[in-house]
Parts: C-alpha cells; structure tokens; sequence
C-alpha cells in the first residue's frame, strides 16, 4: 500500500500510553467476542431445531421460540461486528500513536462519511438527533488511511452529539473548493465558550466530567497528518461547525507535525 512516513520523534510519550490504553481495552472485547460467539452457537442450535412454541405468548401471538431465536441471532451477529470494528479501531489508534506510517488508498469521501454516518446514525436517533447528509456530487478522489480518517471524523461527531443531550439536528456535508475537499459537520448544540474554542485542540483539554480530552485532538492530528487541516466556528447557544479539509490528488502530503 503507498504510505507516508511521519517526521520523527511524534510524541513518543504517547506509545506506550496508546499501547497500555489499547491492551486495556482488548481484554473485556474478547472476554465480550468469545460470550457472543457462544450465544451465537446456541441460538444457532435453536433455530435449527424443529419448530417450537414459544415459551410466553400474548394474545393473538403466534411468533415461535425459533423465530425469536433467529431475531436474537441477528442482533448478536450485528454486535459481533461492532466488536471487530472496534478492535480495527484499536489497532488504527495503537499504530498512529506509535508513528507508523499512513496506509493511503484512493478513496471516495462521499463513501468513507457515509459509512461513518450509518454506525452513528441509530444511536443518533435513540438521542432525539436528526441526521441530515448533504454530499457534493463527483468529488475527487483523495488519498487516505481510510481507518484513521474515520475516527478522525467519527470523534467530532461524537463531540457534536455530547453538545445536544436533549436532542437536535446533526448535518453532515462534503465539498471541493480549492484544491481540497472539505467535510463540515454542524451542530445544534450548547456551543464552544469563546475562550475555550482555543484550547479544545489540546491534549486533555475537557470541559465534560467524563470526557478524555483526546477526542478533538486526535482528530486535529490525524487530519495534519495527511496534509489537511481542522477549524471550528461556534455560538454559544446555538451551535458549532467543523470543517475538516484535505488535499487532492497523488501530491506529497505533509508529515504529521509533533
């Protein structure tokens, strides 16, 4: 795969924190992977069997103990997934904090946003958000490690979700202007005080109970690391806009900055 390498010395303090942060995690994914391979075993079992009444009815029902099983089996086949995306991210994390080089592959941004915006997209809704995705037709291609781009982009809308917990609207766009291609995602949220908007790009900068303060960060890193760049405007009261820009083209992306 065509890769570019990074400057040396990219904040090395940070390796073996991603490595322990990352094998801290994986333990309970498999111990969580191996008690949905098992439940999987036996709904399988089930399903298979000879059709069985269910075990509780209300009136007028008529679902099988199979049919709910086969229910059960999707829903554990779709948290299975979830688990290997996570493990994938884990490792994009593990290997940008270590400095390896970016695996860039022509990709089609309309494509990569979208796929991000369909994983969120339930949990959205769950949270009284509207989605709404607006996609410039015909983008050119870009090159990118499509994995770290994705969670570059899935951290600012999950910062964008954090900022509507009563609900709001999250609108998701792309465009080319300049020799760029630009991704906004605009929120109806509480809004960035004016004299945090310079501080949210530092490492372990939070102004939430719970927050890490390496979402927006990691972000802004991996952005510059393929020669892009991050800005935001926002109210307080009304909301915030990212806008992420990267380069066209095969040009020689910059290295990622320490």
């Amino acid at each position: 795969k065509p890769a570019l390498e990074r400057s040396e010395g990219v904040d090395t303090a940070l390796s073996p924190l991603a490595a322990g942060l990352v094998h801290e995690l994986r333990t309970p994914l498999s111990t969580i992977s191996l008690n949905l391979q098992l439940l999987q075993e036996e709904l399988q079992t089930i399903v298979g069997s000879p059709p069985q009444p269910a075990l509780e009815r209300s009136e007028g029902a008529d679902t099988t103990l199979n049919e709910k099983a086969a229910a059960a089996l999707k829903r554990v086949c779709v948290l299975q997934k979830e688990i290997q995306r996570l493990e994938e991210v884990l490792s994009d994390f593990l290997r940008f904090a270590k400095g390896d080089s970016l695996e860039l592959l022509e990709q089609d941004i309309n494509q990569v946003v979208d796929e991000v915006i369909d994983f969120i997209a339930p949990e959205a809704k769950r949270n009284g958000i509207e989605v709404v995705r607006d996609y410039a037709p015909d983008l050119p291609i870009v090159k990118l490690d499509t994995g770290l781009i994705k969670q570059a982009i899935l951290n600012i809308i999950i910062n964008a979700q954090q900022a509507m917990p009563q609900g709001g609207r999250l609108s998701v766009s792309t465009s080319h202007k300049e020799g760029h291609v630009h991704i906004e995602v605009t929120d109806t949220g509480t809004g960035i005080p004016k004299h945090h908007q310079d501080k949210i790009f530092q490492a372990y900068f939070s102004t939430k109970k719970k927050g890490t303060g390496l979402g927006l960060p990691t972000a802004k890193r991996i952005v510059e690391g393929h020669g892009g760049s991050i800005s935001v405007e926002s109210t307080e009261g009304r909301g915030s806009s990212f806008v992420i820009q990267l380069p066209l083209g095969t040009g020689t992306l910059k290295p990622l900055n320490p």
